[in-house]
């Protein structure tokens, strides 16, 4: 064996989220969520906002095991109607475990006392409302389900089905559908609607940061953060290993 072969460097084995990947990335979105509950059990969480695409991947989950843990981010600023509409679909879908998750108090009287951090800088109030709960949430959990589709465009378009994040496994069921393909199923199972989809909301977030969207072909984010840059929460963005805990201002 010659040295220039000794020191070629093998290629490095597949990682279990691209193994993973590569078995499910055509599988039908039930399959995927079936197989996640199979793999990680109760150590898996399904991530909802109850939000406008929201039913669809409940009503999966919830014929496969209605006790599945679901994590739902109650801020302190979304509209009632989802409030409501939460209540609504976990009865509808008999879900036995909607853990909602708030921001700690602590951090709010920190960074937030005046529940405005919002007008002046929306990457910091999606931390603590979102990011901080959630983070603290996950940490029982090796794996959890998203609702995110690459037809939402941004940084989703090149969504895989499976991949790892900050340790743990995420699962993107719904990453091949199309808009045409939920409302398919939606209207096949008859699933109840978010009340605010028919005013105008394509996607619902927190009221100061979500406005209703004139244009029926413009994409279906474009009322979050309308005027800005920002087109994620931060929830789906991977922090850098051995960052610093956030503790208000920029980020």
């Amino acid at each position: 064996m010659s040295a220039a072969y000794e020191l070629t460097e093998r290629p490095a084995a597949p990682t279990l989220a691209q193994r993973l990947d590569t078995e499910l990335r055509d599988a039908q979105p039930s399959d995927i969520i079936r197989a996640a509950l199979e793999r990680f059990g109760v150590r898996l969480a399904i991530v909802s906002s109850f939000g406008a695409e929201s039913a669809v991947l409940l009503h999966m989950a919830a014929r496969i095991d209605r006790s599945a843990t679901v994590l739902f981010l109650d801020t302190g600023m979304l509209f009632g109607q989802t409030l409501d509409y939460r209540k609504q679909l976990a009865a509808t879908l008999d879900l036995s475990d909607v853990r909602d998750l708030r921001p700690r108090f602590e951090d709010l009287a920190t960074t937030d006392p005046n529940a405005d951090l919002y007008k002046t800088d929306t990457d910091a109030c999606c931390h603590i409302r979102k990011v901080l709960p959630l983070d603290h949430a996950l940490e029982g959990f090796d794996g959890w389900i998203t609702g995110r589709k690459r037809f939402h465009g941004g940084d989703r378009i090149r969504l895989p089905v499976v991949e790892e994040s900050d340790g743990r496994i995420k699962f993107n069921p719904l990453a091949n559908w199309t808009k045409a393909d939920l409302h398919a199923y939606a209207s096949e199972h008859d699933l109840p609607a978010h009340p605010l989809v028919a005013s105008g909301f394509p996607s619902i977030g927190c009221w100061p940061c979500t406005s209703p969207v004139d244009d029926q072909d413009a994409d279906v984010r474009a009322g979050r953060w309308a005027g800005s840059q920002k087109t994620e929460c931060g929830i789906h963005t991977a922090r850098a290993p051995g960052a610093a805990p956030f503790v208000g201002g920029d980020i």
